[in-house]
């Protein structure tokens, strides 16, 4: 526990461990053949207990080996080694923490607020040994703390990403954890170049990518070409990966363009390119299953995926 005398700073300051491992990425010519690696699943899952063995076979039962953080507070370090250690002994990976808030709100008392809340948020991630605490850059929208805004792709939101994620790391300083931002189809990193820029910029080994291609599916082009997509994402980002999620998209035929997110096998995202690709990761970032509506629609996308992998070559562990 953090006793009354030591503050925050100096808790998430002392917190230390090893380095994520980071490997080479397949090359595009290489995606078609089957890798020798093996992808770790993931997902919510549906238990109730907060015991950290039943909640690690709640994962197996469902043949998950990458787990979301389960709830636990920075400052409760008994429940933060349980849950290490209980995880790690059953072979399920905590892939991130989430710390889902605006980085750039316009109300300066938000935004000071929200860099402790994700800072925090990185500090747990290493204690916990997830691989990563991750959020989206932010957004100038006073309506939307997500939301579109046309100075989201400017370069004052480029330079306020880059410094916050410095503030972060450097508030924490992790040896193996790493904060990363979530692509997004309307703000920055809206591609692999755009997230690429930002890796150079901020200059940081505690800084990772966090890779959602269905994000950043955003065009009729990159709809048709998302395979694509995927394989430049591998080629250009592939060595400092650290978790993934997996969504699908659908095109709802309107008199304007509309994607909308759909279980994982009922959409047009290329799995085969994207588990091919992943497999391929030294790493092994995890694959994680999000914004489903609830346990029966968890299985109809692990099932899906499962199904799939074994049907082109790709193993899970």
């Amino acid at each position: 526990m953090i006793s009354g005398k030591e503050s925050r700073r100096n808790f998430i300051g002392k917190i230390a461990g090893l380095s994520l491992l980071t490997g080479v990425a397949l090359s595009a010519e290489e995606q078609s053949s089957v890798s020798s690696g093996s992808v770790r699943l993931g997902a919510p899952v549906f238990e109730k207990s907060d015991d950290p063995e039943l909640l690690a076979l709640a994962h197996k039962k469902m043949r998950y080996r990458a787990a979301y953080c389960p709830d636990v507070s920075i400052s409760d370090s008994n429940k933060i080694k349980a849950v290490s250690e209980t995880f790690a002994r059953h072979n399920i990976v905590i892939a991130e923490v989430g710390r889902w808030c605006n980085m750039m709100d316009a109300d300066p008392e938000k935004r000071k607020n929200n860099l402790e809340n994700v800072t925090e948020g990185l500090a747990l991630a290493e204690a916990i040994g997830a691989h990563c605490c991750v959020n989206i850059a932010g957004s100038f929208s006073p309506d939307s703390w997500f939301g579109p805004h046309p100075k989201n792709l400017s370069t004052e939101f480029f330079d306020a990403a880059v410094e916050n994620a410095r503030k972060v790391v450097d508030a924490v300083k992790p040896m193996r954890a790493k904060f990363a931002y979530e692509m997004m189809g309307w703000s920055l990193p809206d591609s692999a170049d755009s997230y690429l820029n930002l890796l150079k910029a901020i200059d940081r080994v505690g800084f990772g990518v966090h890779l959602d291609p269905c994000n950043i599916i955003n065009s009729p082009d990159r709809f048709y070409r998302n395979g694509d997509i995927i394989n430049e994402c591998f080629d250009k980002l592939g060595p400092h990966i650290v978790s993934c999620h997996a969504k699908d998209l659908t095109w709802d035929v309107e008199m304007n363009v509309h994607f909308r997110e759909v279980c994982p096998g009922t959409g047009a995202m290329d799995y085969t390119v994207f588990l091919k690709r992943l497999a391929g990761m030294p790493q092994q970032p995890p694959l994680m299953i999000e914004h489903l509506s609830g346990a029966e629609e968890y299985d109809q996308a692990r099932n899906y995926i499962l199904d799939h992998g074994q049907q082109i070559g790709v193993p899970f562990t």
